[in-house]
């Protein structure tokens, strides 16, 4: 479990994170702590279409059987 106190969105933390755990020996799943609200914005809510529209494409397989975003 990662939870990200500001900059999930500003520097594309939440793309590391995805990365990182792909890269861990054993981790099947993900879960992600979003802020829902972070300098008058929804980061939460851009974390969330960014990954829909990254599973949707079907462009990136990753080896992570799921990923979990909880918005704070």
């Amino acid at each position: 479990m990662e939870v990200e106190a500001g900059r999930a969105v500003v520097n594309y933390q939440f793309l590391k994170d995805i990365f990182q755990a792909c890269m861990m020996y054993g981790v099947e799943y993900l879960i992600i702590a979003v802020r829902n609200d972070y300098q008058k914005k929804d980061d939460f809510q851009k974390v969330c279409v960014f990954l829909e529209t990254l599973y949707i494409s079907n462009r990136l397989s990753l080896p992570l059987k799921g990923i979990l975003i909880i918005g704070y």
